[in-house]
C-alpha cells in the first residue's frame, strides 16, 4: 500500500499545487515574503482514517482550502493594486480653454483694421482736398480767362465801332428820321430826346418851318411811309437856324455824339432830298470850323440836296455829330452842318427835358 497522499504539504519550496488557480495565485505571491507554513504530523490512528476520508471526498459538494490570513491579505492587496492599474478611471477631458493670446490677437487685428480705415479716409480726404484745390485753381484761371476775354471783347467792340458800316448805321437810324411837311415846304427832322411827360422832341432847321411859324401857325406833319404824325413847333432860334418840334407819339431817339468831330471821320447823312424820304449818302468830315461867322460849323463831302435840311449827320458809332443845313451853290461835295452840341445847348432839349 502506498504512502498516504498529503495534498496540503508542498513537494518542495516552490509551492506547486494541483489547482491551477491556486498556483497562479501562489506565483503572484512568490514576490511577497515567504510565510512559513505549519508542518503537520499525523498519528497512526489519523493515518488509518485517511482512506476513509478519501472515499468521502467525492460526496462533498465543495473542496475548501484553508484560509491563510497573511496570504489572503497579501492577495487582496495585490489584486487591488492590479485592479487599480488595469482599471484606472480615465481622467475627464476638459475643454481646452483658448489661449489668452487669442483675444489679444483679435484686438490686434481690430486695431489694424481701424488704422487701415483711418488711413484710407485720410487718403480720400487728401485726394478730395487736392481736387477742390485744383478746381479752385481752375476756376481762378477760368475767371482770369473770362476777364481777359471780356477785355478783348470790349476792345473788339471798340474796333468794330470804328469800322464804318453804312448799312448797319442806316438800319439803326432810319426809324428815327422823318420827312417834315410845313405848308408848301418839306425838309427832314429826327428824334433827339423825350420830355418828362413822355412826348418826343425832334430837331430840324428853322428855314424848313419858317413859313408856318411866321404865319402864326404851329402845326406841322411828320411823314414816313404810310405813317403820319402831328407835331408842334415848340421853340425856334432864327440866328442858329434851329427849330424844336414835339409830338405825343413815342419815337426812337438818336444819341448825340460826345466830343468834337475830327477831319477824316466817316459819316452817313440821312434825309428826304427833294421829298424822297429815307435817303442815305456817305462821306467824310472835311473840316471843323469852330470860329465861323454863323457859329461853329462842320464841313463834310457827302452829297446833299434841298430836302436834306434838318437831317442827321451820323458817325460810325451811330451817334449824331451834326444837323445838315446847307450846301455850297455852284459846287459839289461841300456840305455844311450845325454841330449837335450847339443845337443841344441852344434849345436845351437833348436827353430828357
Amino acid at each position: 500500500m502506498s504512502a498516504p497522499y498529503e495534498p496540503f504539504t508542498p513537494a518542495n519550496g516552490s509551492d506547486h499545487y494541483r489547482s491551477g488557480g491556486r498556483r497562479r495565485a501562489d506565483e503572484r505571491w512568490s514576490a511577497e515574503p515567504a510565510v512559513e507554513e505549519p508542518r503537520w504530523s499525523y498519528s497512526q490512528q489519523q493515518q488509518e482514517a485517511w482512506p476513509q476520508q478519501q472515499q468521502a471526498w467525492p460526496q462533498q459538494q465543495q473542496w475548501q482550502e484553508p484560509q491563510w490570513p497573511a496570504a489572503q491579505q497579501y492577495q487582496e492587496q495585490y489584486q487591488q493594486q492590479q485592479y487599480q492599474q488595469q482599471w484606472t478611471a480615465p481622467e475627464p477631458q476638459l475643454a481646452t480653454p483658448e489661449p489668452a493670446a487669442a483675444p489679444a490677437a483679435r484686438i490686434g487685428r481690430g486695431r489694424i483694421m481701424i488704422i487701415g480705415l483711418v488711413a484710407a479716409l485720410l487718403l480720400v480726404s487728401a485726394w478730395q482736398a487736392f481736387r477742390v484745390e485744383s478746381m479752385i485753381k481752375n476756376s481762378s484761371a477760368l475767371a482770369s480767362a473770362v476777364t481777359a476775354e471780356q477785355g478783348r471783347t470790349q476792345e473788339l467792340e471798340k474796333q468794330l465801332a470804328t469800322v464804318f458800316d453804312p448799312e448797319g448805321i442806316s438800319s439803326a437810324v432810319l426809324p428815327s428820321v422823318f420827312r417834315v411837311r410845313a405848308g408848301e415846304f418839306t425838309g427832314t427832322a429826327f428824334a433827339v430826346g423825350k420830355t418828362n411827360g413822355g412826348a418826343t422832341n425832334l430837331f430840324t432847321n428853322y428855314h424848313v418851318v419858317e413859313e408856318v411859324f411866321a404865319s402864326g401857325d404851329r402845326k406841322v406833319s411828320l411823314e414816313r411811309g404810310d405813317t403820319r404824325i402831328d407835331a408842334t413847333i415848340v421853340r425856334v432860334n432864327e440866328g442858329r437856324d434851329l427849330a424844336l418840334l414835339r409830338t405825343e407819339k413815342e419815337i426812337k431817339v438818336l444819341a448825340p455824339a460826345a466830343g468834337a468831330v475830327k477831319p477824316g471821320q466817316q459819316v452817313v447823312v440821312v434825309g428826304a432830298p427833294l421829298g424822297l424820304e429815307d435817303s442815305v449818302t456817305t462821306g467824310v468830315i472835311s473840316a471843323f470850323r469852330p470860329s465861323d461867322s454863323d457859329g461853329p460849323t462842320i464841313q463834310f463831302d457827302a452829297p446833299i440836296n434841298p430836302g436834306n435840311s434838318g437831317g442827321p449827320v451820323v458817325n460810325s458809332s451811330r451817334q449824331v455829330v451834326g444837323i445838315a443845313t446847307a450846301k455850297a451853290r455852284g459846287a459839289e461835295g461841300i456840305g455844311l452842318a450845325i454841330p449837335i452840341e450847339t443845337a443841344c445847348d441852344t434849345l436845351k432839349v437833348c436827353g430828357n427835358n
